[in-house]
């Protein structure tokens, strides 16, 4: 009840609909369709009786299954010809006969607006604060540059009188059709509005009418999506390939909202999430992130900062938090719901972690990059060991591959926390065939020209092998040497932990492959056929499985 005025919702639903057959009990969501409007009237502050019409008995046992009375429509009230206001006229009158009463307001809500919130419907009845008002029609913005058509000239016309941008045109509606809220005395058989109309504004998500198929999987994706908090960073220590992953995520997360969370110490991860235009916040400190996340309310927290603690992990899972952590070799992995590493192709043996390359996500760039075709001269050479390359693989490779008869170019990409930038390029700037780059922001472009790679079993190879370049790898530490994809299996040659290995075997190894048009062949044909294009969509499955399941969990 609102200020003493008794409220009726009338839910129409007829079992013969035919754009999606059985469309008003069929599981949207897990759930029959006309299960969301009896929901949001049940669920306002002031609805009084909640009424479904039909004539349909499956229909109205479901109904009644989820809290709301049924009248039975007779088969006049039935067909697709006859309009809604004899309808829902001929239930409030068969309610107020139950009831021995009259109600005050009559509203319509259309079993195919199942995002109505609860909170919307209310606003809506408050309008009837106001006297004067009559009904209230939900509408949503609808600013486009409109066009009509004369039937008797047979040509089309606008219906503007001046072009301009979609901000710079004056406001305009569209009804929605999810709500008709009227004073009782204003319904009747052949009507369901008064004189004085006031609109009720919905969202975008809101305003979702199912009339197709189309419109189904729309709702459905809206139904299911989720606030996703990714906490990530970036600097010259741990270098940039965390926080690209994120964004490639971000990216892909097109039906969901994704929040970023930065330390603020980390100004190269800001800079760069800044110019990506996602929503990120920065942090100073754990309780200031916590403060973020409380704000935000995640349903997932995604972390992709290296190693976790207990404490860290065990502090959002006493949140409610269903918490996914990337390579992340910490005591906080006990208490995550998910672990993903791609670097390992061996089995960890925990239920929760999930291990290989096909939880590998590619740069965007690498989607449209075309796979190498492998030629017999060798022309071009990359050197990008990445990161800080605390074993300065990068000057010892230059200086192997100079040492031999090589007349082609050299192309090397330093690292954010390579620390000696100045002192490499002064040593080697003589040698015009060597050029150096630093912070490039198309690394495929290099990978795709280079004829042999030289690099780390870092996450690299996994870029280079979706391009099918012949690579050669030195491992900067032992954890590297556990990161197996990087095998000739594989398509690499895998020279072991780089500070083992003589500078003449590099330059033995460097020279052999050149020679070795058929090996160079073998190497890419090897990488091709490993399938990364879909680390997305599998990490992406393991989530809403897991997510289900942690959901179950929470409900017994």
């Amino acid at each position: 009840m609102f200020n003493n005025n008794k409220i009726l919702v009338v839910i129409p639903a007829r079992g013969g609909s035919k754009g999606i057959p059985r469309k008003n009990i069929r599981l949207l969501n897990n759930r029959p369709l006309i299960s969301y409007s009896i929901g949001a009237a049940r669920a306002s502050k002031y609805v009084d009786d909640v009424v479904v019409t039909t004539d349909d008995s499956e229909i109205a046992l479901i109904s009644e299954k989820f809290g709301a009375s049924v009248v039975r429509r007779s088969s006049e009230l039935a067909s697709d010809e006859v309009p809604l206001a004899p309808v829902v006229y001929n239930a409030m009158i068969q309610k107020e006969k139950l009831a021995f009463d009259e109600y005050d307001l009559v509203i319509t809500l259309q079993p195919t607006s199942p995002l109505l919130k609860p909170e919307t419907l209310d606003r809506a009845i408050e309008k009837f604060e106001d006297f004067s008002i009559d009904s209230v029609i939900s509408v949503v913005e609808d600013r486009h540059l409109k066009w009509g058509y004369d039937d008797g000239g047979k040509r089309y016309f606008p219906l503007y009188s001046e072009r301009s941008g979609k901000q710079d045109l004056p406001k305009s509606f569209k009804e929605t059709g999810a709500i008709l809220a009227t004073r009782r005395a204003f319904v009747h058989e052949t009507s369901r509005l008064g004189d004085n109309i006031d609109l009720i504004e919905l969202s975008k998500e809101e305003s979702i009418d199912i009339d197709s198929y189309e419109e189904w999987w729309l709702a459905e994706n809206y139904l299911q999506k989720k606030r996703i908090a990714i906490v990530v960073n970036a600097n010259n220590e741990i270098g940039k390939d965390h926080l690209y992953r994120c964004l490639s995520i971000a990216s892909k997360l097109v039906f969901h909202d994704v929040l970023l969370l930065l330390d603020e110490s980390h100004k190269l991860g800001i800079d760069i999430v800044s110019g990506y235009n996602y929503p990120y916040e920065v942090y100073n400190g754990s309780d200031d992130l916590f403060d973020k996340l409380g704000q935000y309310m995640p349903q997932i927290v995604i972390n992709d900062i290296l190693d976790t603690s207990v404490e860290y992990v065990l502090k959002l899972k006493t949140k409610g938090y269903f918490v996914v952590n990337f390579e992340d070799l910490g005591t906080g992995t006990e208490f995550a719901d998910v672990i993903f590493d791609s670097l390992y192709e061996h089995d960890l043996s925990e239920a929760h972690t999930f291990s290989g390359r096909r939880y590998y996500i590619l740069k965007d760039e690498f989607y449209f990059q075309p796979e190498k075709i492998i030629t017999q001269n060798v022309d071009n050479v990359l050197i990008a060991f990445g990161g800080n390359d605390p074993n300065n693989f990068t000057e010892r490779v230059i200086n192997a591959i100079t040492k031999t008869n090589y007349e082609g170019r050299i192309n090397v990409i330093l690292g954010v926390g390579y620390p000696d930038k100045e002192g490499l390029i002064s040593r080697i700037e003589s040698n015009t065939a060597i050029q150096v780059y630093t912070d490039v922001s198309n690394i495929s472009e290099f990978m795709f020209k280079a004829d042999i790679i030289f690099t780390s079993a870092g996450k690299k190879m996994y870029e280079i092998c979706s391009l099918g370049v012949p690579t050669i790898c030195l491992c900067q530490d032992e954890r590297e040497l556990t990161h197996v994809f990087c095998s000739s299996t594989n398509g690499f040659i895998n020279m072991g932990l780089g500070v083992n290995v003589d500078d003449v075997d590099i330059i033995n190894q460097f020279v052999e492959l050149v020679d070795d048009f058929d090996k160079r062949i073998e190497m890419n044909q090897k990488m091709l056929a490993v399938d990364l294009k879909n680390g997305f969509e599998n990490i992406w499955a393991v989530i809403k499985e897991e997510y289900r399941k942690f959901e179950l969990n929470k409900k017994l």
